[in-house]
C-alpha cells in the first residue's frame, strides 16, 4: 500500500500518457483548413515541447540551488531533469517535422520557430558536452549551473519572441493566429491538457530514475 501510494503520480504519469496517445488517434477533431487530420499532432508535437519546457524550468531551478548551497545532489538533479527535457525536444521536433511534411509540404523549410528549436537544442547538447570536460564535481557543478541559466535565458527568446518578431507559419508567430483563434475546443482541451500533464509526469519519472543512478554511484565513491 505505501509503496502505491509513494508511486500515484507515476500511475497517474503513465495513465495520462496512454489516454493521449489512443484519444489523440481515435477521438473527434474539429475539421479545420488545411490542418484537417493532422491536428492530431497537436496532442503530441505541442503537449511534448510543454513537458520540455516544464522539466527544463526544473533544470534551472536546480541549477540555481547548487549555486546557492553547493549541494552536489541538486547538480546531478539539474543534468538529470536537462536530459529529460531534451529528450522530449527532439521528439518535438520529429513529430514537428512530421507534421509539417502533411501542412507545408515538406519537413524543414527553414521557418524561424524551426530554427529557434533546433539551435536552442544544440545550445543544451553543449551543456552535456561541458559537463563531460570537467573532472573536479565542484568545479563541473558551478559551470555547468552558470551555463545552465545562459541556456534556458536563450531558449525564450529563440521560442517565444524572435518567431513573433519575423514571418513565420507556426500558430501565433509571425502575424498568425494561435489556435485559440481556431476554437481549441472542449474535443481537444478534453486530450490536449491531459497529454501535458502525463508527458511532463513520464519526463519527471525519467528524470529520478537518472537521479537513484547517480546517486547510487556517488555513494559508491565515498
Amino acid at each position: 500500500m505505501f509503496s502505491i501510494q509513494k508511486s500515484w503520480w507515476k500511475i497517474l504519469g503513465v495513465v495520462l500518457t496512454a489516454y493521449a496517445l489512443i484519444g489523440g488517434l481515435l477521438m473527434e477533431v474539429p475539421r479545420l483548413a488545411i490542418l484537417n487530420e493532422t491536428i492530431r499532432n497537436l496532442y503530441y508535437h505541442v503537449t511534448m515541447w510543454f513537458g520540455m519546457m516544464i522539466l527544463l524550468l526544473g533544470s534551472l531551478i536546480y541549477a540555481i540551488l547548487y549555486l546557492s548551497t553547493q549541494n552536489e545532489k541538486y547538480d546531478i538533479r539539474a543534468e538529470a531533469y536537462a536530459k529529460a527535457g531534451c529528450l522530449f525536444g527532439v521528439l518535438g521536433i520529429i513529430t514537428g517535422m512530421v507534421w509539417a511534411t502533411y501542412t507545408w509540404g515538406e519537413p524543414w523549410s527553414g521557418d524561424p520557430k524551426q530554427n529557434g528549436s533546433a539551435i536552442a537544442l544544440l545550445i543544451y547538447f553543449a551543456y552535456f558536452i561541458l559537463r563531460n570536460s570537467f573532472e573536479d564535481p565542484q568545479q563541473r557543478g558551478r559551470i555547468s549551473s552558470v551555463y545552465n541559466i545562459f541556456a534556458f535565458s536563450a531558449m525564450i527568446p529563440l521560442l517565444f519572441i524572435l518567431p513573433r518578431l519575423t514571418d513565420s507559419m507556426h500558430p501565433g508567430s509571425g502575424g498568425n493566429p494561435g489556435f485559440n483563434y481556431y476554437d481549441l475546443d472542449s474535443k481537444l482541451r478534453m486530450v490536449f491538457y491531459p497529454a501535458i500533464i502525463g508527458w511532463t509526469l513520464l519526463g519527471v519519472w525519467l528524470a529520478s530514475i537518472k537521479i537513484r543512478i547517480q546517486e547510487l554511484r556517488l555513494l559508491k565513491d565515498l
